[in-house]
């Protein structure tokens, strides 16, 4: 399954889905469902859990309960494809055996649901990541610029593991007309899963890291990007609550974003 951009929404890339909730819609949404969405992002040890907003919104940042914060969900854009590889190394394209260039990036999620004020590792989650390469192309898909379809590098997903965890071996992202370097990632139940549940949003970076980043070979051949991270409408609209941050590891980088969910 493949889909093709249109020339209309090329540097528009997605849009925030939803609305801006307050806490008492939350609080009201809450009592009648019990679901709660956490997320945080952190390059180091993991640690406890901050709110997002339930599916179908962008939450306020607001506090809420013991600790938590509101955190913004978007749409999947126009590059998701769905049925992609089950893998932990999403940089070798099946179709050409390429690997992506690009420095050495390491992504964990981290999947909880909160139980007596507890999170506890939720397993058999899917989550799947899904990226631009150093010059800015997808795979799998048909855009004004590239037709890379049948091609599957920087795509995959993974099920969360007896601690909740899902890991990929990818590269830091390169840039595209009219966005801010991310990287999309969505995390969803099984498919026969009764209730079942999703969360769409997008990892940032921070500016400064990425500049140093793509002074680097092969990034360096694309020129400088024309969105930083307050540059980007998507990015204004929430992703300072989504910037994750990295620590370096080996030649790259690692990090760590964690989420949870209530009445699951």
């Amino acid at each position: 399954m493949t889909e093709e951009r249109t020339a209309a929404g090329a540097e528009s890339d997605d849009e925030p889905v939803g609305r801006v909730i307050t806490r008492r819609e939350i609080l009201a949404f809450l009592g009648a469902t019990g679901v709660l969405w956490l997320a945080r992002c952190s390059g180091a040890a993991p640690g406890s859990g901050e709110a997002a907003a339930p599916r179908g919104t962008v939450g306020t940042g607001e506090r809420i309960g013991s600790g938590c914060v509101a955190r913004p969900q978007m749409t999947a854009g126009p590059y998701f494809v769905d049925g992609a590889l089950e893998r932990s190394d999403i940089r070798p394209d099946p179709a050409t055996g390429e690997v992506s260039a690009g420095t050495p990036l390491e992504l964990a999620f981290r999947v909880s649901r909160i139980a007596e004020n507890a999170c506890v590792p939720l397993v058999g989650a899917i989550v799947d990541v899904w990226q631009c390469d150093a010059l800015g192309v997808y795979s799998d898909v048909a855009d004004q610029s590239f037709d890379t379809r049948g091609r599957k590098f920087l795509r995959g997903w993974q099920a969360t593991d007896a601690q909740g965890l899902a890991r990929f071996t990818s590269v830091y992202p390169g840039w595209y007309q009219g966005r801010a370097v991310h990287v999309h990632f969505k995390v969803r139940s099984a498919p026969d899963a009764d209730p079942g549940f999703e969360f769409t949003s997008q990892l940032f970076f921070d500016d400064a890291l990425t500049d140093r980043v793509h002074a680097g070979e092969p990034y360096r051949e694309r020129g400088p990007r024309n969105r930083r991270n307050e540059e980007d409408g998507i990015f204004r609209r929430g992703g300072g609550e989504l910037v994750l941050a990295l620590e370096p590891s080996g030649a790259g980088y690692a990090g760590l974003f964690e989420l949870g969910l209530q009445g699951v």
